[in-house]
């Protein structure tokens, strides 16, 4: 059986634009689309069953209402649903373990001009195990692709970048090939951005100082950049690459980068502390103030 796309779901305007994302997702990774809804059941001895099936209602009613919008906009996709009991970060998690992608929703603009990330959403971003993607509220189909030749959104023209933020310092694989695939299904050009910084003339040796101010040092960065994608670059002899190094803190240059992407890629490093999930600086940034969707996929 594949894997399916997981979409949690709880009646909220961003998870409803999670679940469409998540079902066109589906359907160009030709997967099935499963929504899931967690409730947390509180029992108090006087109305234990009342307040479990006002709970069981609550998430029908999400789940049929996400399958209907799903139904109207994406008819295509192959689609179940699932109701767990328990804490909805960890049933989310849970669920992650069986499920090819997991997407989320998290909330729209907050007054500093960055996204409202719920805890669930920040809990399942740092303790998955899968690749997880948030969507805001309000992303729709036409905010993948390019306006057309009026400047009006559609659904007809191509589809914008897919942005992925590597580290050339730590490059890793499963980073790399998400992106690359993600670029491929949507037969999209894939800009791929690292971030540098001039090193601090504190701590380098006396032979080392003129690396400070080398003019050439984004050239250096770039064949880097190069060299690490020659192999990616013919496993997917379909995807247009485009390479940027940009001098700056990473966080900053990632969410200039993804302003028009159709999806920003970035990594989070495992821990290997169940009890300490960690999303890192770079991760949390892009959640907190990239407007596309954004990709968080775990590595080691």
């Amino acid at each position: 059986m594949l894997p399916p796309v997981i979409a949690g779901v709880d009646g909220s305007a961003e998870s409803l634009a999670a679940a469409e994302w998540a079902a066109r997702e589906a359907v160009r990774r030709d997967l099935p689309l499963r929504l899931v809804h967690a409730w947390n059941w509180h029992p108090r001895q006087e109305d234990g069953e009342i307040a479990t099936a006002a709970q069981r209602h609550l998430a029908q009613r999400s789940l049929r209402q996400a399958e209907d919008r799903i139904r109207r906009t994406c008819s295509a996709v192959k689609l179940d649903q699932e109701q767990v009991e328990g804490p909805a970060t960890a049933a989310l998690l849970k669920a992650a373990e069986q499920a090819a992608l997991l997407v989320v929703g998290s909330r729209g603009l907050s007054g500093f001009t960055g996204f409202l990330v719920g805890s669930v959403a920040l809990g399942v971003v740092a303790g998955a195990g899968r690749p997880v993607v948030l969507v805001r509220a309000g992303e729709e189909a036409a905010d993948e692709h390019l306006p057309d030749d009026d400047g009006a959104g559609s659904t007809r023209t191509g589809y914008r970048d897919v942005v992925l933020g590597i580290d050339l310092a730590d490059p890793c694989d499963e980073v790399i090939e998400f992106a690359f695939e993600e670029a491929r299904l949507r037969r999209s050009r894939l800009k791929v951005v690292h971030a540098w910084q001039q090193p601090s003339p504190i701590g380098l040796g006396s032979g080392d100082i003129g690396l400070v101010n080398r003019p050439d040092r984004a050239e250096e960065w770039l064949g880097f950049l190069t060299a690490v994608l020659q192999v990616w670059r013919e496993k997917y002899p379909g995807v247009q690459v485009v390479e940027t190094v940009t001098e700056g803190r990473a966080a900053s240059v990632l969410v200039r980068a993804a302003s028009g992407a159709s999806l920003l890629v970035v990594g989070r490093r495992r821990t290997g502390r169940p009890t300490a999930p960690r999303t890192g600086p770079v991760a949390h940034a892009a959640i907190h103030h990239v407007g596309c969707p954004v990709a968080v996929v775990p590595h080691d």
